[in-house]
């Protein structure tokens, strides 16, 4: 069974990578990443400068990551499809729907999915949804995922599953990834613990991996059942430098065997 590749969701750098992207491509390598995820670099900086930083680097990109907007334009979608296929990587992903609140709204989302999928998968691309927690929340009866499950065609709409986010949400984050097997391929490994602040209300503390409540290891067993291409360290925030928590997550990742 072929072993997946580790990779870096590069939001953990904050609003350096709109000011010092090469200060960001630098410190991935040094933390000992081999990939990373981002948004279409090309747009953000320059064709050039992106393969020129990257190649200094010996960065490849796993996926690149956009909100529901730029899926329900035509325009951008051919935008990332260009991008995808000119820097070489094959995985879209898409967080959020058109109205997270409502059955419709993951059902009118979903159709757009479907959609969305066949036009990435007749380039050779993958249409991946990224969940959080709030997929889960109950909307009578049923959740977004539940739906998103049912209206999607598996071999169009892939999952990213964030594994934390599944732990978040209380899900049986093996069960999920068992379920959805024929969606997998392209994981977020995230880890933390749900915390109540001052005001009583449960919120996320994200953490480096290994340092978190997230079984991981478990995690990722499910994960290599499944085939999984990408392994892709993502923490939305810290409290240490980036480097250091990149650090200290690719050093985890590395005692799973990525």
């Amino acid at each position: 069974m072929a072993t997946p590749t580790a990779s870096i969701q590069l939001i953990v750098f904050g609003s350096r990578n709109q000011t010092d992207i090469a200060g960001v491509l630098k410190e991935v390598a040094t933390a000992g990443f081999p990939a990373i995820e981002a948004g279409n670099m090309f747009l953000s900086y320059g064709e050039e400068t992106s393969r020129q930083l990257l190649a200094e680097n010996n960065l490849k990109v796993s996926g690149a990551h956009f909100g529901y907007g730029d899926y329900a334009d035509p325009d951008k979608v051919g935008a990332h499809i260009a991008y995808a296929k000119a820097i070489g990587l094959k995985n879209l992903m898409c967080s959020g729907v058109s109205d997270t609140k409502s059955v419709q709204g993951y059902k009118d989302s979903s159709k757009l999915f479907n959609e969305i999928g066949k036009r990435l998968s007749d380039e050779g691309l993958a249409f991946n949804y990224h969940n959080h927690a709030w997929e889960f929340e109950d909307l009578g009866g049923v959740n977004g995922m539940e739906i998103l499950a049912e209206e999607t065609d598996p071999a169009l709409v892939k999952f990213n599953m964030d594994v934390f986010w599944l732990y978040y949400g209380e899900q049986d984050v093996v069960g999920f990834i068992e379920k959805h097997a024929n969606r997998a391929g392209y994981f977020h490994f995230k880890d933390g613990r749900a915390v109540v602040d001052s005001e009583g209300k449960r919120r996320p503390n994200f953490l480096e991996l290994g340092n978190g409540e997230v079984d991981l290891k478990a995690a990722y067993a499910a994960a290599i059942a499944t085939g999984a291409e990408w392994i892709v360290s993502e923490q939305d925030s810290t409290l240490l430098t980036p480097l250091e928590a990149a650090t200290i997550s690719r050093n985890y990742l590395r005692t799973l065997g990525v």
